[in-house]
């Protein structure tokens, strides 16, 4: 029963739009919980729109008391659960990182963005520090031109390249599908072809990155498995 957290301390990341992404499309496999941690409750705004999937939960208005108890409850219920954060400094950040086995740093591809990113696997590695367990993270990056790189770009992957950073090989390019959820508080599948375009190649792009996550979170858990058996506690 995974438990994903997006964080990164910086708005206009796509931060919200990826958690939302993500969710919706492991929900046309699995029930999934969301939860909206974030102060100004993105999610609760889309889910208002009425367009939630079936097999998809929204947790709202949780805050630094309650969010353990929100993130275990929702993982006693559906195997998945995704955390929509905001910050690096707020408790209820750290709280939730604690608790998560895997951690997405949506950044969009400029200095600030990468700064923030910067600030954000600090607190990761701030919680494997806290816990003694290691704590799997990613870059993902958001917004970017499915064409031409920007030199910016290129030099920002690098740079984590240099600092090994992991990132995810897949991107979350710039499409109007993707602003259009929110727009709309729909779905991929809810939107309309005649009024945003490129959704069947929006949908792709999702899948694809939804699959590296499942394959990023299998490899932790045989990983762990491994470790266990060496260990000489016997398989997991």
């Amino acid at each position: 029963m995974p438990t994903i957290a997006f964080v990164c301390p910086k708005g206009g990341v796509g931060k919200t739009t990826s958690a939302l992404l993500c969710a919706t499309a492991l929900a046309t496999l699995y029930d999934v919980t969301i939860i909206d941690a974030d102060p100004n409750y993105p999610i609760q705004d889309w889910a208002a729109g009425g367009n939630v999937p079936r097999r998809l939960s929204v947790v709202t208005e949780v805050d630094e008391d309650t969010i353990i108890d929100a993130i275990e409850d929702a993982a006693s219920k559906t195997p998945f659960v995704l955390i929509d954060l905001e910050g690096t400094a707020a408790k209820i950040v750290v709280y939730a990182i604690s608790l998560a086995d895997f951690v997405v740093i949506p950044l969009s591809g400029s200095d600030l963005d990468a700064k923030a990113a910067s600030r954000a696997v600090r607190v990761v590695l701030q919680s494997e520090k806290l816990s003694g367990k290691r704590k799997p993270y990613a870059v993902l990056f958001t917004q970017t031109k499915q064409t031409a790189r920007s030199r910016i770009l290129t030099n920002i992957q690098n740079n984590l390249i240099d600092h090994g950073i992991p990132m995810f090989e897949t991107e979350l390019n710039d499409r109007d599908a993707f602003k259009a959820i929110i727009s709309f508080q729909q779905t991929l599948d809810g939107l309309n072809p005649s009024e945003v375009p490129n959704i069947e190649k929006a949908k792709l792009n999702v899948w694809e990155f939804m699959e590296e996550l499942v394959r990023r979170l299998k490899a932790e858990q045989d990983r762990d498995r491994v470790t266990v058996s060496t260990n000489g506690e016997g398989p997991a």
